[in-house]
């Protein structure tokens, strides 16, 4: 996988169908990891849940929280508020990528979830493989600096969430994208 930028204004849109698809499989306190501009935690917040949306870009974070969101501006390696009691840890928009070792990731994830919690997380279309490079987030005239990155395909989950603890429970693909539901093995 070729080094490449994520624009997180791609993420500054309104919550689409998919998007609705994946926030109706969160169920109770929702950590939204790599929430951008916090599309999905301010519209999980206006469904009435608890949710914190953490991002690495500062900009980012401070438009979810104009957008009506909890947000700081975390990495998920860090230690991070209410460890071990989230019901739900949200990846969308591609962000089970983050740090470029989606097992590891995964598996970090999993501390972060209550014993009854899951991921839901969107995934690559079917024959994406599982890749690894470089990326650079971009908000506006931010940048990171290049970071580990992946993508998952829908092909590949079962194996990377069994060797990070955690079973398959549900994929779904809406409006061409797809994501799964995760829970401990």
């Amino acid at each position: 996988m070729s080094a490449h930028v994520l624009d997180l204004e791609d993420w500054d849109r309104p919550v689409d169908a998919p998007d609705r698809a994946f926030l109706d499989r969160c169920v109770g306190p929702t950590l939204d990891v790599g929430c951008g501009p916090g599309r999905l935690a301010a519209a999980l917040a206006e469904r009435g849940h608890v949710v914190l949306g953490i991002d690495v870009l500062g900009r980012a974070v401070g438009t979810a929280v104009r957008r009506g969101a909890s947000a700081l501006r975390r990495d998920v390696f860090e230690r991070l508020p209410g460890e071990g009691r989230w019901s739900t840890v949200l990846l969308a928009d591609g962000n089970v990528g983050i740090g470029g070792d989606p097992v590891a990731l995964l598996r970090r994830l999993r501390e972060l979830l209550s014993a009854d919690g899951r991921v839901v997380a969107e995934l690559g279309p079917p024959g994406a493989g599982l890749r690894t490079g470089w990326a650079t987030l971009r908000w506006g005239v931010d940048a990171s600096d290049p970071v580990r990155w992946a993508v998952v395909g829908v092909d590949d989950i079962d194996q990377v969430a069994l060797d990070a603890g955690l079973l398959v429970g549900d994929v779904v693909e809406v409006g061409g994208r797809w994501c799964a539901v995760m829970e401990r093995a």
